[in-house]
């Protein structure tokens, strides 16, 4: 596969580069994107050196996949142009995730509604990600009627200026901010932008992805995301009511059998999910389990992972291999 990676410098680039070595994808010719800055420059991967090249010239070269993370404006402008000449992209902006006419795969859910004719593929969010991981089968046994979320989450997620600025904060350092407060010691109750109804960008990724990829808008979600000075994943606290009664011990056998789940639920050896175990893992955690005692038919429970794995650059690449695998590229 001739494989193009735009945005091969940046934070998530990098691990995406990282991830398809380990999983060894069947990359026969590699093609790193960058913005023009970046141009020419000598990037090592697998063993060999490869030159950084523009937009352009790698829509000339004609990938196979084009694994796209360079934001949503690029995104938006360049994806098309891919597609034009028969390349799959998978997009792990926010352009083309709420698209009705694009898909949004998390490949353990809903994979198998890909075609060759899909040359736009979105990645969701990376806090999405990691939660419809866990609601998936749980949604299909008991049907969920309402989900209350609130994220603690990775400064890694704002990017390479972020984990500066912490870096510089706990040194005494004075630097450039990537947020409008500290986050060394501190809790920023805003991730992206404030939409009209009060709610950050972010928290309603969280309502609107989760509807499109469990492909049921009657899930009433609200969230709650808070960005803490933590580097090694997102975690979440989720509240789930569902339609039918459930057995703890059945939602831990459930979730226990879920590829690409780890439960870690133990409270004998003090046993729970935390992003510093979660850190350079493709699993999403999950433990804290306890039935909601306020709410019938509802559960607690606490989700992590890495999110610049499978909350962006694993998930990417699990879509590729999928591609590859049914013959869809």
């Amino acid at each position: 596969m001739k494989v193009a990676v735009v945005g091969a410098t940046g934070m998530v680039g990098e691990i995406m580069l990282k991830v398809l070595a380990e999983r060894n994808f069947p990359v026969t010719e590699l093609i790193p994107v960058a913005s023009e800055k970046s141009v020419g420059k000598e990037l090592g991967w697998n063993g060999k050196s490869y030159k950084v090249v523009g937009l352009q010239t790698a829509v000339e070269m004609r990938p196979d996949i084009a694994l796209f993370s360079a934001g949503g404006e690029t995104s938006l402008e360049w994806a098309p142009k891919f597609a034009e000449v028969g390349t799959t992209v998978i997009d792990n902006s926010s352009a083309w995730r709420m698209d009705p006419t694009k898909k949004l795969v998390v490949p353990e859910i809903n994979a198998s509604e890909l075609t060759k004719e899909d040359k736009i593929i979105a990645n969701p969010n990376c806090s999405t990600i990691q939660m419809v991981m866990t609601l998936a089968p749980l949604h299909t046994k008991y049907k969920i009627k309402r989900v209350v979320v609130s994220t603690y989450q990775s400064i890694t997620g704002t990017g390479v200026k972020a984990v500066q600025q912490l870096e510089n904060e706990y040194n005494g350092v004075k630097g450039e901010m990537a947020y409008p407060y500290p986050i060394h010691r501190n809790a920023i109750p805003q991730c992206d932008v404030f939409e009209e109804n009060g709610y950050t960008k972010e928290e309603m990724k969280l309502v609107r992805e989760t509807q499109k990829i469990l492909n049921d808008k009657t899930i009433a979600v609200t969230a709650t995301a808070i960005r803490i000075p933590v580097v090694g994943g997102h975690s979440e606290a989720v509240n789930v009511q569902f339609e039918n009664d459930y057995e703890l011990n059945d939602v831990r056998q459930i979730l226990h059998n879920t590829p690409g789940i780890t439960l870690q639920d133990n409270l004998d050896t003090k046993t729970y999910p935390m992003p510093i175990y979660a850190e350079g893992k493709d699993d999403v955690f999950v433990g804290r389990l306890r039935r909601d005692e306020s709410q019938p038919n509802s559960i607690n429970m606490w989700i992590v992972a890495d999110n610049l794995r499978k909350g962006a650059a694993t998930n990417t690449i699990q879509i590729a291999e999928y591609l590859v695998a049914n013959k869809l590229v």
